[in-house]
């Protein structure tokens, strides 16, 4: 931002107060109650001073603008798709992108299948919203243990993606790869597996591939860092290699593009295309302006210079690892190596004690507020345990994410949370467990109301 804000300095039983207010939901805190805020890195970064100078810029004409122009070029400039869609936000592309992939009106019997290396929250609601199936299939090395090194823990498993295209090739409509891998602790995907991953979908019928490419440089430069053939390689040249390897993606502009809003869908196949045109129009707008302001359309277009350039990548991925490196060698457990956006606490080593149907992360989540101010986000059962059925099973991990904001906090910052979490750490038999008092049947951690589990109200079975 171009303006500083004041950080919210409360005491700890202001703190219990307002986060019985929230119902012990951290979505629901009310951002002045919190001191160091790392829900999400989507959309709360500070933009540069060239972002803010290409905003005054702006052209809000309805069609055609000028913004438009600029934001198109910056985005084929990397990402060389025939079709370009602007949205308000990735989630948005997402839908129209699936509404068209997955029509349930031409579903086989049985139904979509539509893998991913591991679908985040949005994703996976926006396939099941169509009646098809979200199947994760995570290399195997991203459950090899949350504390094992391993360069790209985010690939996709490709013995598991061929033996589904074999035997269940025409219920499989596309395939997804998520760069990072958000939910398997922000991990990279290799360009190796990317180009395995599309030789697969060419040999089993030509199955369309998709990048949701949220935090595609991030990705880039792990990519640069730990891939032997890649380590001469420019950021923007490995961003054009990913995107040679797809027919098409999703964005968020809100991570990778340094922006607070916007997104986009982009495509090479026509009439694909043309379906999506029809939907983007009737719920997002008119083709060259989607749900953006052209303010935020040249927000993005600078924004997608300045993340392709080494020295902001190599200051991005060395500050997250620092908050890391720093809780590890302290004896935390934490998701390693560490990711690009986020450093993940795994609650299922530090909550022993507390089951997974019981909500570990979301526990340690509120206690990280309570002896901090510092507000994280569960990843884990609370996230991905309710099934399309309603029935509820454990997540694979319990994971709780500090994401960090691009641009924003200070080393002190860091230091500050380090210290936090060490002091959380130290004492969590005491943590107890949760149960979930009300929540909607889909993405329900945005809106759940939460309670502490107490004899008079056991968890819930």
């Amino acid at each position: 931002h171009h303006l500083l804000l004041p950080l919210a300095a409360r005491g700890h039983p202001d703190r219990e107060e307002k986060v019985v207010e929230a119902e012990h939901n951290l979505f629901k805190l009310k951002s002045e109650d919190v001191l160091i805020d790392l829900l999400t890195d989507s959309g709360t970064g500070a933009l540069s001073t060239l972002q803010w100078a290409a905003m005054q810029a702006a052209d809000e004409a309805y069609a055609g603008s000028a913004s438009w122009l600029r934001f198109e070029a910056a985005v084929k400039e990397l990402f060389d798709y025939k079709h370009l869609f602007p949205t308000h936000q990735g989630r948005a592309a997402e839908k129209i992108l699936f509404g068209a992939v997955c029509d349930p009106r031409r579903a086989p019997p049985g139904g979509w299948l539509v893998p991913n290396n591991t679908h985040f929250d949005t994703t996976r609601a926006n396939i099941e919203a169509t009646g098809a199936a979200a199947v994760d299939l995570p290399s195997p090395a991203c459950w090899d243990g949350a504390e094992a090194e391993a360069p790209f823990k985010g690939d996709l498993d490709l013995q598991r993606l061929e033996e589904l295209l074999r035997e269940e090739g025409r219920r499989v409509p596309c395939v997804i790869v998520t760069v990072t891998n958000n939910s398997g602790g922000g991990q990279p995907v290799s360009l190796g597996n990317l180009r395995a991953v599309r030789a697969l979908c060419d040999k089993y019928g030509g199955k369309p591939l998709f990048l949701d490419a949220c935090r595609f440089a991030e990705n880039a430069f792990f990519i640069q860092q730990r891939e032997p053939e890649f380590r001469e390689w420019r950021i923007e040249d490995i961003v054009r290699e990913m995107a040679k390897c797809c027919h098409g993606m999703t964005m968020s502009a809100k991570k990778d593009g340094l922006s607070n809003s916007g997104g986009w869908l982009a495509l090479n196949d026509d009439e694909l295309a043309e379906q999506c045109r029809v939907t983007l129009i009737l719920t997002e707008g008119y083709t060259t302006y989607g749900g953006m302001s052209g303010r935020d359309m040249d927000a993005v277009a600078q924004g997608l210079k300045e993340v392709v350039q080494q020295d902001y990548l190599e200051y991005r991925i060395q500050s997250t690892a620092y908050l890391g490196d720093k809780l590890s060698q302290s004896g935390v457990p934490v998701v390693r190596p560490i990711g690009g956006h986020a450093v993940y606490l795994d609650a299922k080593a530090m909550l022993p004690h507390i089951p997974p149907l019981e909500y570990p992360g979301q526990s340690l989540a509120v206690e990280l507020y309570l002896e901090g101010g510092i507000r994280s986000c569960e990843i884990g059962t609370v996230m991905f345990g309710l099934q399309p059925d309603g029935s509820e099973v454990p997540a694979r991990a319990e994971l709780v994410r500090m994401a960090i904001p691009r641009r924003m906090y200070t080393q002190s910052h860091i230091d500050y949370v380090v210290e936090a979490v060490q002091r959380v750490a130290a004492n969590t038999h005491r943590l107890k467990p949760y149960r979930i008092v009300q929540a909607p049947p889909a993405l329900r951690h945005f809106t759940a109301s939460f309670a502490p589990v107490s004899d008079e109200f056991p968890a819930s079975r």
